[in-house]
């Protein structure tokens, strides 16, 4: 099922409304639909690199505008998604992910923009806990677009050789830039 979608939204990013689908999937992505925007937006950024930063700020501004809807989610209409949720495979990651938002906030989501983990995972849990709106765009915005410019200049400096290198490695680039956020953390954490 997975793999048919994902060839579907393959086959969407070299149609004449690929910005239009592009939006629409960061918007979804980021509160109910299960694939990434990124297997649309490298493609696109490949056929048209003078167009990478206008695709990137379409995924982005698209993806925080559908982090809020999951935030809405979250917030408004929990009770009725929270059997679904608890018995799919994403329970034990939204546990954590709702623990980790009363710790760490505005942090957590920006880090969450890069993750491998669905963001949706994190715009819900957001929205459970009550997660201030400002700081919860805020991050969104820096997270998500932080990780969207970041494949489009990576595409623009290393063309389609790198693009397939990045798909191969972009879940490990995700932990790795969590690592370092965390290291940065504890570091000014110690250091305050």
């Amino acid at each position: 099922m997975f793999l048919r979608l994902y060839d579907w939204v393959i086959a969407l990013s070299a149609h004449r409304r690929a910005p239009a689908y592009l939006a629409v999937l960061s918007f979804t992505e980021s509160s109910f639909f299960p694939i990434p925007p990124d297997v649309m937006l490298i493609p696109m950024c490949l056929a048209k690199v003078k167009k990478a930063w206008r695709y990137a700020t379409v995924c982005t501004l698209s993806s925080v505008i559908g982090g809020m809807a999951g935030y809405l989610i979250g917030k408004l209409a929990f009770g009725w998604i929270e059997p679904w949720l608890m018995a799919s495979h994403y329970a034990g990651t939204f546990t954590s992910a709702v623990d980790a938002f009363e710790t760490w906030g505005f942090w957590y989501i920006l880090l969450a923009g890069f993750t491998p983990i669905p963001y949706k995972v994190f715009t819900i849990s957001a929205g459970v806990v009550g997660m201030p709106l400002l700081a919860f765009i805020g991050g969104s915005l820096v997270g998500r677009g932080g990780r969207f410019f970041l494949v489009a200049a990576l595409i623009r400096l290393g063309g389609e050789k790198f693009a397939t290198r990045m798909r191969k490695y972009v879940d490990l680039i995700g932990w790795i830039v969590i690592a370092l956020a965390v290291i940065v953390f504890v570091i000014l954490k110690v250091s305050s």
